[in-house]
């Protein structure tokens, strides 16, 4: 699906076919028709309206006869129906400048698309560099905001382990974990784009829109700063986790293991009194009391000796 919006008085107007100082947005689902109509009319490279159907795509920037094309990678919810995956992927956007266009493609609705939709209204198409620098901002507030809320659920799923023997809470903490490194693995690769872009001038930009993208660069650095602490905490918080499970393992197993012990004392006692052999004190006339008082006064001898321990 192709959208075309342009600006008309502070009002985002969507429109039926492009026209200059237009944004171009392309959303799924996604038709190699539309694809090759697209390049034709924009005179876009075939190869940058589908590098963005590769979810793994790296960020990047390239330029092709004058058009220009920036890769960056933004966070989305995960939809897929595995319960062991990831509850947060990052996707790739790829942005391109044309002569008179900006072009956005998406493999999947995101919110750092909605959110400049949203804000379009205040763009100045025209301003093709600053609207780049705008999206950018998007992906890098998305990214905190998904930030956020991992952290938030971090903190749910401890407070449910203090109270749980279950693996479920762990399970999550894992597809928590799979999200962060999707993270911190996006974060990086598009401080590293920002980084470059800046150093090589690839947008040709101003100074106000030099020190915008410097700002860009430290908000995405505290990002990936964030995620970096979040993983280090999560992986701390699972080991030390396991470690308590396992050590209640342990105990469980003791305590299995001590009252194995002292039935079998009474088990045994019993045993030998029913053999069919002579035994002393067995022409006593209250003999029959005699292996119940044994069997009783050894096994609270042990329990005493095992709560001593603190083996209960």
């Amino acid at each position: 699906m192709i959208q075309y919006f342009k600006n008309a008085a502070h009002k985002t107007i969507s429109i039926d076919k492009p026209e200059a100082g237009a944004w171009v947005n392309v959303l799924p689902p996604l038709k190699q028709e539309e694809f090759s109509e697209l390049s034709e009319t924009l005179d876009i490279p075939i190869d940058f309206l589908k590098d963005s159907l590769d979810i793994d795509e790296r960020s990047r920037y390239e330029i092709e006869d004058n058009v220009k094309l920036i890769v960056i990678k933004t966070p989305t919810e995960n939809n897929s129906f595995n319960e062991s995956d990831a509850f947060y992927i990052t996707i790739p956007i790829c942005i391109i400048l044309t002569h008179t266009q900006i072009v956005t493609v998406n493999s999947f609705e995101n919110e750092a698309i909605k959110k400049f939709l949203n804000t379009f209204q205040n763009r100045s198409p025209d301003k093709k560099n600053m609207m780049v620098l705008k999206i950018f901002e998007k992906v890098v507030t998305n990214f905190q905001e998904f930030l956020k809320e991992i952290n938030q659920r971090r903190n749910l799923l401890e407070q449910r382990l203090y109270d749980s023997n279950r693996n479920a809470e762990l399970l999550e903490l894992m597809r928590i974990q799979k999200s962060l490194v999707y993270f911190v693995t996006a974060l990086r690769s598009n401080e590293l784009l920002m980084i470059k872009m800046l150093r090589t001038n690839f947008l040709q930009l101003n100074d106000d829109e030099k020190e915008f993208l410097e700002d860009l660069v430290v908000e995405t650095s505290q990002a990936l700063e964030m995620a970096n602490t979040y993983t280090n905490i999560l992986s701390s918080t699972m080991d030390a986790f396991a470690s308590i499970i396992s050590n209640n393992l342990n105990n469980v197993m003791k305590r299995l293991t001590s009252i194995t012990i002292i039935i079998s004392l009474p088990t045994l006692i019993s045993s030998i009194y029913g053999m069919n052999v002579p035994i002393p004190g067995a022409e006593l006339p209250h003999s029959f009391y005699i292996p119940i008082i044994i069997s009783v006064g050894l096994s609270m001898l042990i329990s005493f000796y095992f709560m001593k321990k603190k083996w209960f």
